[in-house]
């Protein structure tokens, strides 16, 4: 589904995010992206999301170049990804409804269409029953769960997370993680980075680990990259 081939991405000044970066993320997998705060696992999120261009290299969501990705494929190309971030990133001006809804009315979908998929994403992370709410009446953990149901309220193919638990308590990140594993196993690609070694370990998964922007472990411990 993704692959990268030998992509480098460098930053006026000279600094250099990633550096020659190679791996494959396969159609139904959930994966870990690791490494140390700085280590280029944001400006790899960005590049698939088609947010920031690569140096060199070259990028492949389904076989099509994100390099010679034009100005108005990319809107269709973000259509097909969901987004989690760290800090929710909700508008506190609207209800949780609404915030939800923001994907879809992007794009122009029907309101009935739009209502019955948004009750269904909530229903599915548990706060059906909060529509109504502001968001800024949840809890942590309860708005990173609205932030997810904007996330796949599109029915995306890949779902990328950007440090999804890295402000919840041990309790919350675990169920944070098997609300994706549950979007995992109905065939959602998924991308989680995180510099919670527990959390990964906990889960088993294979991990795609950054050192400096370079890629130091690509598949499960003791094994090759893929």
């Amino acid at each position: 589904m993704i692959r990268f081939d030998n992509v480098s991405k460098s930053y006026p000044g000279g600094h250099e995010a990633l550096r020659r970066v190679s791996f494959e993320l396969p159609r139904g997998e959930m994966t870990f992206l690791t490494g140390h705060s700085g280590a280029g696992k944001s400006t790899l999120l960005k590049l698939i999301m088609a947010m920031e261009r690569s140096s060199r290299g070259q990028i492949f969501y389904d076989g099509k170049n994100l390099d010679r990705l034009g100005r108005r494929g990319i809107p269709y190309h973000r259509r097909r990804i969901g987004v989690v971030f760290q800090n929710h990133s909700l508008l506190f001006d609207r209800s949780v409804f609404e915030n939800v809804a923001l994907p879809l009315n992007i794009a122009g979908a029907a309101p009935r269409e739009t209502a019955r998929r948004v009750r269904a994403a909530l229903d599915k992370v548990g706060l059906l029953d909060k529509e109504t709410l502001n968001p800024v009446v949840l809890s942590g953990g309860e708005q990173q769960r609205v932030g997810i149901a904007r996330a796949v309220v599109h029915k995306p193919d890949l779902l990328l997370a950007d440090e999804p638990t890295g402000n919840l308590d041990p309790e919350l990140s675990a169920e944070i993680m098997n609300l994706f594993r549950e979007f995992n196993s109905v065939g959602v690609s998924i991308m989680v980075a995180t510099h919670d070694i527990s959390l990964v370990r906990d889960f088993g998964l294979r991990q795609i680990v950054l050192n400096q922007g370079r890629i130091t472990q690509g598949a499960f411990p003791n094994e090759s990259l893929r």
